[in-house]
């Protein structure tokens, strides 16, 4: 029990050492990670049509 309750503790001090982002770093760095997101996933739609056609000519 007393392991527990030192490992409490010590994330808690621990805690108190982070470097919380502000809410416009936040809301930035969501914003980047959603647009690189959509981005990635239109890219990969688009290369496997152009595959998906390319080998459909080839094959038939």
């Amino acid at each position: 029990m007393i392991k527990i309750q030192t490992y409490l503790e010590e994330v808690g001090k621990e805690m108190r050492k982070v470097s919380w982002p502000t809410r416009s770093e936040l809301i930035s760095n969501t914003l980047i990670t959603i647009l690189t997101t959509v981005v990635i996933s239109l890219f990969i739609f688009v290369t496997d049509r152009v595959i998906s056609t390319v080998l459909e000519v080839i094959y038939g």
